[in-house]
């Protein structure tokens, strides 16, 4: 698969190197190096060109960037996620719960990977598999998947830097305030790989706020967004302040109202990796949490 960037130099961009135009229009190093690598990977009006020629005015600069023709160990398996949207560049898809993102021991072929390999193929493309959100596998919703290696680049950027918004629902024990914000740092618990808790001394730094949108039975049905991505975070925060999520078999092992966390990742807002578009998406309430509470459409 490839996928070919064309740039039009202009006045304020002649007399820099190639190089320096790429690094300022956000190409990582591993990126320039593929793409040095690349048969004709960079153009200049149609002419094989090198790194440190120097850009004139009105020239056309061109970056082909060509994505391995297969993803080795990941089978191609028929799925069932929802496209919500597609480009060149990335996906975006709404993951149902149970379902792991990646391959591991014991789930070979029953992953967003396996599903989004099986779409790919479906279309006649291929690309290796880039996860830019975490999502654990028993909480539903929102993911994004980046189709070439210079947009999977400027989507981590966004991630780190916080600028890829994320909106969660959940539904916890209890009659949580309004709301709430919850900054309280996490670290592994012990020496396990996967449980995490409050840790003070040792933690890193963690920001949940809540909101309370409706109540019944015991039960609250929250809206939450992070200022951090920590592994875990709303299931231990909320656990931590006493309202854990129902149906979580680590932070609230004697629930059994639901078969997984009740946690859904229902909105995502960001810019587009290279047309720089606002982007706006929601997925809706999975049926196991409008079965406690009858959510029909979620505003973020």
């Amino acid at each position: 698969m490839e996928r070919i960037l064309t740039y039009h130099i202009g006045k304020e961009n002649a007399g820099w190197t190639i190089l320096k135009f790429l690094k300022e229009n956000h190409f990582s190093h591993s990126v320039i190096v593929q793409l040095k690598k690349t048969n004709k990977g960079i153009l200049v009006n149609g002419e094989w060109a090198y790194v440190n020629q120097i850009l004139q005015e009105h020239d056309q600069l061109t970056a082909q960037l060509l994505e391995p023709g297969e993803n080795t160990g990941i089978l191609a398996v028929d799925l069932p996620i929802s496209v919500l949207y597609e480009d060149e560049d990335l996906l975006v898809v709404n993951k149902p719960a149970g379902m792991p993102v990646h391959p591991s021991m014991g789930h070979y072929n029953d992953t967003l990977a396996n599903a989004v390999r099986f779409h790919a193929k479906q279309a006649g493309e291929a690309y290796p598999f880039r996860c830019i959100n975490r999502l654990d596998r028993d909480t539903s919703g929102l993911a994004i998947v980046a189709k070439n290696a210079y947009s999977a680049c400027l989507l981590y950027r966004q991630m780190a830097g916080r600028n890829i918004h994320r909106t969660y629902y959940a539904i916890v024990q209890g009659e949580t305030p309004r709301s709430g914000t919850v900054n309280a740092p996490i670290a592994r618990k012990g020496h396990t790989v996967i449980e995490r808790t409050v840790d003070a001394v040792s933690g890193e730094p963690a920001i949940t706020h809540y909101e309370r949108l409706f109540r019944r039975d015991g039960l609250s049905f929250l809206r939450l967004t992070l200022e951090t991505g920590r592994t875990h975070q709303i299931r231990v925060h909320m656990s931590y302040i006493g309202y854990p999520l129902i149906g979580d078999f680590l932070y609230n092992p004697g629930d059994t109202c639901m078969g997984r966390q009740a946690l859904h990742a229902g909105g995502l807002v960001f810019m587009h990796p290279v047309t720089m578009e606002a982007m706006r998406f929601t997925a809706p309430l999975p049926e196991d949490m409008r079965g406690f509470f009858d959510v029909g459409v979620l505003d973020n």
